[in-house]
């Protein structure tokens, strides 16, 4: 018991460095790692993709939160790109959130897994995610595609509990704008997910084993708690130094972290 509280705090600590790093909140260390520790509880009744994804969800809304409050202090969100696309995020995370609900842990295990594999392909294939065009000039969202898109966003990652880094870090990159605000900005776009997503799955999951084990819905409180105690300190020492990353080695970054946790997503039992 007490390797996996360390190993929890530990990795709550890695949370915290991507989470400012690469907007990501932390969903895509927190699922499998919480996946990894249900499954070593062995609780019967407990769903552990579906606790993975909830309680990666919960955890997003402290971390996004404190990550944005130290980009909007630095200076790095620019509210163009940011409303009404919060807008559009937080209700397709509304709606993903209850789909999941229904569909189960097994779906999710197979989706999470395509969803990793398309955004590595289309951050390698697709030109304009790991070389910035020279003096490409950052161009504003259309109006007529912030609702689709928005909504889009919201209903995948809601669904799959890993915030909108991984849809909207690309997106804002092929708007012209550097790594740097790219990943800033995923973390006010990551609050509205985790938000909705949170809500839902406290109130009508069904994955946890209840309130007398440490579950809140589908919500671990415990594994949440420990992920929670490594990684806000964390946040607050790295983000003096998220700026300083040079773009081209960002972005080759951002794509090797997504490989590493595919692989070691696909090696858990």
């Amino acid at each position: 018991m007490l390797s996996s509280i360390l190993t929890l705090l530990a990795l709550g600590c890695l949370t915290g460095v991507t989470t400012v790093v690469f907007g990501f909140g932390g969903g895509f260390v927190t699922v499998p790692v919480v996946y990894a520790f249900t499954l070593a509880r062995a609780e019967p009744g407990v769903d552990a993709m579906a606790v993975a994804v909830a309680t990666s969800t919960a955890v997003m809304v402290v971390n996004s939160v404190s990550a944005t409050w130290a980009q909007y202090r630095s200076g790095r969100l620019r509210r163009v790109h940011l409303w009404p696309l919060a807008l559009y995020i937080g209700l397709g995370s509304a709606a993903g959130a209850l789909v999941a609900t229904a569909a189960g842990g097994s779906v999710q295990y197979a989706l999470f897994v395509v969803y990793l594999v398309v955004t590595i392909a289309d951050s390698l294939l697709r030109k304009g995610f790991l070389t910035r065009s020279p003096g490409a000039a950052p161009g504003p969202p259309r109006p007529g595609t912030t609702r689709v898109v928005g909504l889009g966003i919201g209903a995948v990652t809601g669904f799959l509990g890993v915030g909108g880094s991984v849809m909207t870090v690309p997106l804002l990159r092929r708007r012209g704008l550097p790594m740097g605000e790219a990943t800033a900005m995923a973390n006010p776009l990551t609050v509205p997910v985790a938000l909705a997503g949170t809500l839902v799955y406290a109130l009508w999951g069904t994955g946890g084993a209840g309130a007398d084990q440490g579950h809140l819905g589908s919500v671990d409180l415990v594994a949440g708690a420990l992920l929670l105690a490594g990684s806000l300190p964390t946040i607050a020492l790295v983000r003096r130094y998220a700026g300083r990353i040079p773009d081209r080695a960002h972005a080759v970054s951002y794509v090797v972290l997504l490989t590493v946790v595919l692989a070691v997503f696909l090696l858990l039992p």
